[in-house]
């Protein structure tokens, strides 16, 4: 029998340590390091020659392979983000923030999928069977034919799924369940990535589609092991903000799809809504021009995304300056900030800047450094945006402005909400005037051109119906 020994690891990053410490030297986490018994290899088994394995069958790159068989859920946006559709015999991972929907969209999903035939089956590790049923009820599925089990334990979990191997399987979650090969505590590194491999393991298999849910830490990260988002084949966040009512669906891993694609949903009394058109549902309720406001027209993968960005610049209460951001890179508002400061001779010493991207949304593309910069502008000079105008662009260091791609999509976007024009650089050639036939374009060139059509206007940015408003540099 071999003799056990112990090490420690850590219950954030997963490092293994061989002893204890107050602070795990990988991630800096304090009071994270947990005991765990592990067994030592035999000598016989470590030693000696190696068992003879089958030999690897090669094949060309050339080759031709046939087409990723896809499980459409029925629900276009969840379909959207995971490439379309649900792969037999992959592994997904879905985090999100407690109380943000996770369940409720997989339960959905789940139904839509046993409505069409298809095997289901649903294991909740949190809630009861009678609680996943008053959810169905609630959400009109009681009458789909999805298999509901409570169960903690892997063991009968998966004696169970290699009984009935359904085509899906929802795990909620993976922090819950325990297998008894381990003597560590449910919810522990160990216990997750052990749980993950097996259930992993499974998905390959028997062709089923394991759909993990995993909880977040803090700092939005999916807790446990990184590991665990090594082993399956995607990764899928599901983000929003409690106070509103929408919901994203936002790939960060996918082997059989686009990683930049989002899903959009609204939160009602009847579950999660798709949301066809996000950028009529981001700028729903917004009034009349008010200086500090810029309408970005942004993309969010292949799809064209309209959000308003709110600027606030006022004085400092106590003379050090404050800078908060909601919705943006805040390195990137600093950078926009010192080149305004360095190019245009604006101004922020003693004054507060406040950042906002208004519905929640976050925006991580650069194309939003002139939309910024135009909302600070109208603030700083309390003059308004015209408000049929959209801003997109990216701003240099030399305070350059550079064009963005598929700015054709952006202005359809516009066009399609009843925009009348559009502030931005322009690409040189054809892509330019196949742009400028979409929208009346506000060429800018540099930012200062842009702080000196804001400050010396009373009406925004003037008008567009001239030769050089419409011209961009050839």
């Amino acid at each position: 029998m071999p003799k056990p020994t112990s090490h420690f690891v850590c219950q954030s990053c997963g490092t293994v340590h061989g002893k204890w410490a107050g602070r795990c030297d990988a991630c800096g986490q304090w009071n994270a390091l947990v005991e765990e018994v592990i067994g030592q290899m035999t000598a016989k088994s470590s030693g000696g020659r190696r068992k003879k394995s089958r030999l690897l069958d090669f094949v060309d790159l050339g080759g031709e392979a046939a087409d990723v068989p896809r499980m459409a859920t029925g629900i276009a946006e969840f379909d959207r983000v995971t490439g379309g559709g649900l792969v037999p015999g992959s592994a997904l991972l879905v985090g999100g923030d407690p109380g943000i929907g996770k369940s409720t969209l997989l339960l959905q999903a789940t139904g839509k999928l046993a409505a069409m035939g298809l095997s289901a089956a649903y294991i909740s590790g949190e809630e009861s069977t009678g609680q996943v049923q008053r959810r169905a009820k609630r959400l009109g599925l009681s009458d789909d034919p999805v298999a509901l089990a409570a169960e903690t334990s892997l063991g009968p979990i998966l004696d169970g799924l290699m009984a009935s191997k359904p085509d899906v399987v929802i795990i909620d979650s993976i922090q819950t369940l325990w297998t008894d090969q381990l003597g560590a505590a449910p919810g522990s590194v160990a216990q997750v990535r052990a749980c993950a491999q097996e259930l992993t393991r499974f998905a390959k298999k028997t062709g089923s589609c394991v759909i993990l849910v995993g909880h977040v830490t803090k700092d939005g990260q999916i807790a446990g092991p990184r590991v665990v988002e090594h082993m399956v084949d995607a990764v899928l966040y599901f983000e929003g903000e409690k106070s509103h009512q929408f919901r994203i669906l936002r790939a960060h891993k996918n082997r059989f799809g686009p990683t930049d694609e989002i899903g959009v949903f609204e939160m009602g009394e009847g579950g999660l809504a798709e949301v066809t058109n996000p950028s009529a549902l981001f700028l729903d309720g917004r009034g009349d021009a008010a200086s500090g406001a810029a309408v970005f027209a942004g993309l969010e993968g292949t799809r064209p995304v309209l959000t308003e960005i709110q600027a606030l610049v006022a004085p400092a209460a106590f003379g050090t300056a404050r800078r908060a951001v909601v919705g943006w890179d805040s390195s990137r508002l600093a950078m926009v900030l010192a080149v305004l400061e360095a190019r245009c001779g604006v101004s922020f010493a003693g004054k507060d800047v406040y950042l906002n991207v208004a519905g929640g949304f976050r925006i991580n593309e650069p194309a939003a450094d002139l939309a910024v910069a135009a909302a600070i502008a109208s603030s700083v000079f309390d003059i308004p945006l015209p408000s049929d105008a959209v801003v997109f662009g990216e701003i240099s260091l030399s305070g350059d402005v550079r064009p963005v791609s598929r700015s054709d999509a952006r202005l359809k976007e516009a066009a399609k909400l009843g925009f009348g024009r559009a502030i931005a650089a322009m690409p040189r050639g054809k892509l330019g005037e196949a742009a400028a036939q979409i929208l009346p374009i506000i060429a800018i060139k540099t930012l200062p051109d842009l702080i000196s059509r804001v400050e010396e206007s009373s009406n925004g940015l003037g008008p567009v119906d001239s030769q050089e408003e419409t011209a961009w540099a050839a």
